[in-house]
């Protein structure tokens, strides 16, 4: 264990014997989150993952910085069938610990498989949309779903969970117990799934011989007699005399009433279909018609416009001339006005830079290219400085997507920045563009050859290609 303080090797003292902290508090909370990994730990290879989850969050509560529990809890998650929550954990734990970290070898695996993050991403789609068949009451569309979903991940904890619950809303009682025996495989002391298997068992009661009864909606009392089983139904009746008799007449009204829906109801059902579908028939025959003459007039518009449009063209190519270049050079004057004026030099960048992307500069007059290098030339240092101090705070605070296009900005106004090039390289590997940061890093060295910054910028370089 060593000092929060100084980062020296503790003794069993309650002091650091080095600066002289009082690290007696300290010992204890790091011993209560070691502690808590054991536990975790033990609870992970008898399968208890539920109860590992709970003793590893509590060690990362004493103690966050713990790599050992943070890779393990992604490890139990991903047992669980939680690959997003796993990779989260390793992600972390990652940040925290760059180098000799086992969660890259994680990640990697995980990543490095297309085919199992295309998976993986089915996987969460197809058990959102059984939730929500759920949630809107369609619960056999459900179980297809959730069925989808278990033979692309086995160990889905939650599937197999509300596929359960589903078998046992719809009184499967076979089928939710092989569910519930598949989750205690996964996770042998979920809570969910305990109570989920107390009910089942419950209603799969076996009798006098060990035989699982199935039990529907009390339909039956139970009651022991000596040493039989007594079943007897709630709504039972003795029959009545005369049964055949009543039969007879049932059997009777039924064919008359038969009789009479197929004479007498029948025929007007069919006469009121056939009017109804001849309505509808004028009436689509009618819209049809209608949108024809629409139709037809919209094409006669259509051409009138196309008609115009060219003879708009035609005077607008008198007006642009030769070169294209008539709306660009009002860019170029609004952008010398804003200098002039206003002596915005981010304003006026960003109209010399819309202007580049418009036009091929060479193809242009000589004056248009003078004015616009003038410009360039008068706002590029400004807004370098400008750029880097936007772009540094940025990256102080870690948003690495606002201060990379600010750090770009600032080397392409001035290539020399070795500053602007060296956080433009720390930007572009806090985002994982690797390329892009061993180009900016190999800028670094070739700006400043003999500086601090360069021998960091070579060993990075050396990092990112290992």
């Amino acid at each position: 264990m060593f000092c929060y303080n100084c980062g020296c090797h503790l003794s069993e003292h309650d002091f650091c014997t080095s600066c002289g902290a009082d690290v007696g508090q300290y010992k204890k909370v790091m011993y209560s989150a070691n502690r808590y990994y054991n536990d975790g730990l033990a609870k992970a290879k008898v399968r208890d993952l539920s109860g590992a989850i709970s003793s590893l969050r509590q060690c990362l509560k004493f103690n966050k910085n713990h790599i050992e529990a943070r890779n393990l809890l992604g490890l139990v998650y991903f047992e669980m069938g939680e690959v997003v929550a796993a990779l989260s954990e390793w992600v972390i734990s990652k940040n925290m610990q760059p180098e000799k970290n086992i969660a890259d070898d994680y990640i990697s695996r995980v990543q490095s498989n297309g085919s199992r993050l295309e998976s993986i991403n089915q996987t969460i789609k197809k058990y959102n949309l059984a939730l929500a068949y759920c949630q809107q009451d369609s619960k056999d569309l459900a179980v297809i779903q959730l069925k989808k979903v278990l033979s692309l991940n086995t160990k889905f904890l939650r599937a197999h969970q509300l596929l359960a619950l589903l078998y046992i809303d719809s009184e499967q009682w076979e089928k939710a117990k092989r569910e519930l025996n598949k989750c205690m495989d996964i996770d042998r002391n979920n809570t969910i799934t305990l109570s989920y298997m107390k009910e089942v068992d419950m209603m799969l009661a076996p009798d006098e011989n060990g035989r699982s009864i199935k039990r529907k909606n009390d339909e039956a009392v139970r009651f022991q007699s000596d040493n039989e089983m007594i079943i007897q139904p709630t709504h039972f009746a003795e029959g009545s005399k005369g049964g055949a008799g009543t039969l007879l007449n049932i059997v009777i009204g039924l064919i008359i009433g038969i009789a009479a829906m197929y004479f007498l109801v029948i025929p007007s059902v069919k006469t009121n279909v056939q009017n109804d579908m001849q309505a509808k028939v004028t009436d689509i025959s009618n819209q049809v018609d209608a949108k024809n003459a629409t139709i037809a007039e919209l094409e006669s518009k259509i051409a009138d416009l196309e008609n115009q449009t060219q003879q708009l063209n035609k005077e607008l190519e008198a007006y642009v001339g030769t070169d294209g270049t008539l709306e660009s050079m009002e860019k170029l004057l609004q952008a010398a006005n804003v200098y002039i004026s206003l002596q915005d030099y981010v304003q006026t960048a960003d109209l010399l830079e819309q202007i580049r992307g418009e036009v091929v500069l060479e193809e242009t007059s000589q004056s248009f290219q003078d004015l616009f290098n003038g410009l360039l030339t008068m706002v590029g240092p400004q807004v370098a400085v400008i750029s880097y101090d936007e772009g540094y705070a940025a990256y102080e605070n870690r948003d690495y997507e606002t201060a990379i296009p600010l750090l770009e900005k600032t080397v392409m106004y001035d290539e020399t920045h070795a500053n602007g090039w060296y956080y433009l390289a720390q930007s572009y590997r806090n985002t994982e563009a690797v390329e892009k940061a061993l180009e900016a890093y190999a800028k670094v060295i070739e700006l400043v050859p003999d500086s601090d910054r360069a021998s960091r910028s070579q060993r990075y370089i050396n990092d990112l290609k290992e």
